[in-house]
């Protein structure tokens, strides 16, 4: 689900499972305000090659790194750095993406 209001920028090659959630509108914490009907938008931007698991919620204002991995149900509530695997309500960054994370795609047969 996509709200909007607000500029979304995913960048090349990124993945957004099932179910997950791109939020940009936003309300004040105030009551009087929110009950009058305030609104205000923040944009979001998620990087080229980020994976967002399924269930995922990315609030207003974020911007998700470059080949950064979110886990299924996280919710985004700040900005992530690029190449970390990120988690959790609220999420935060579990660790780096490195070495032991690295797989070798074998070669196409070519014809």
């Amino acid at each position: 689900m996509l709200l909007d209001v607000a500029p979304i920028r995913i960048g090349s090659a990124s993945r957004l499972a099932p179910r997950v959630q791109l939020l940009t509108a936003t309300h004040p914490v105030d009551p009087e305000p929110r009950r009058a009907g305030w609104e205000s938008v923040e944009p979001i931007a998620i990087g080229d090659n980020v994976w967002l698991g399924g269930g995922a919620i990315v609030c207003p204002g974020v911007t998700i790194g470059d080949d950064t991995v979110v886990g299924a149900g996280a919710v985004v509530t700040r900005d992530l750095p690029a190449g970390v695997v990120a988690g959790g309500v609220p999420a935060r960054v579990l660790r780096e993406i490195g070495e032991r994370d690295r797989v070798t795609v074998p070669a196409l047969p070519q014809g």
